[in-house]
């Protein structure tokens, strides 16, 4: 409740199709189902929609004292920008990755590392988050490994597990939106009592 009394939107509506929707575009070219020419497409949306939508949601999640989706979201946000920037500046010369060597891979791996934690802390809320983070983790591990020992099908792997997890952050947005519009739950979301 806001201090007016009034209820407040759930912002991980928000936060979950802005996070969905980038990972299921960006997920679709790391599996081989979209050219990997169309990942600029994805560096926009990373900015607009995966980062600073999710950054928002979790500053809003802040202000209903959910720990959870403002670390989530926040930390989200901030990786599509890390992502975006990160190829941008490559693809402009204004930084060269050209002998990074594994330490994009390490990077992702590290976000993975994070991501479990988080995963962990899902074991008390709902089925579908516990399924969006497990699926997370493992395609940041398959995209990180993939990358640090330069092995595509790993690469490939982490696209289609993505594309996964992608989907389900969206379908968790379309249940939160429809259960709070009807007032009752009518997408099931594995809610644990």
């Amino acid at each position: 409740m806001s201090a007016s009394g009034a209820p407040q939107a759930n912002p991980a509506a928000l936060g979950l199709v802005g996070f969905g929707l980038t990972t299921v575009l960006l997920s679709l070219i790391n599996a081989g189902l979209l050219p990997a020419g169309g990942e600029p497409v994805v560096f926009p949306l990373a900015i607009a929609f995966g980062g600073t939508a999710q950054i928002i949601a979790g500053i809003m999640e802040y202000r209903v004292a959910n720990t959870f989706g403002a670390t989530a979201f926040t930390a989200y946000g901030a990786f599509w920008w890390w992502f975006a920037l990160l190829l941008l500046f490559n693809g402009n010369h204004i930084i060269d990755l050209s002998a990074a060597g594994p330490t994009v891979g390490v990077a992702l791996l590290l976000w993975g590392l994070f991501t479990f934690g988080l995963w962990i802390g899902t074991f008390k809320l709902p089925r579908l988050l516990f399924l969006i983070f497990l699926t997370l983790w493992i395609a940041f591990l398959l995209l990180g490994a993939g990358a640090a020992l330069r092995n595509p099908m790993l690469h490939t792997l982490g696209g289609y597990d993505g594309l996964l997890c992608g989907l389900l952050a969206m379908y968790g947005s379309f249940a939160i939106t429809t259960n709070t519009t009807f007032g009752r739950t009518v997408i099931p979301v594995g809610d644990r009592n």
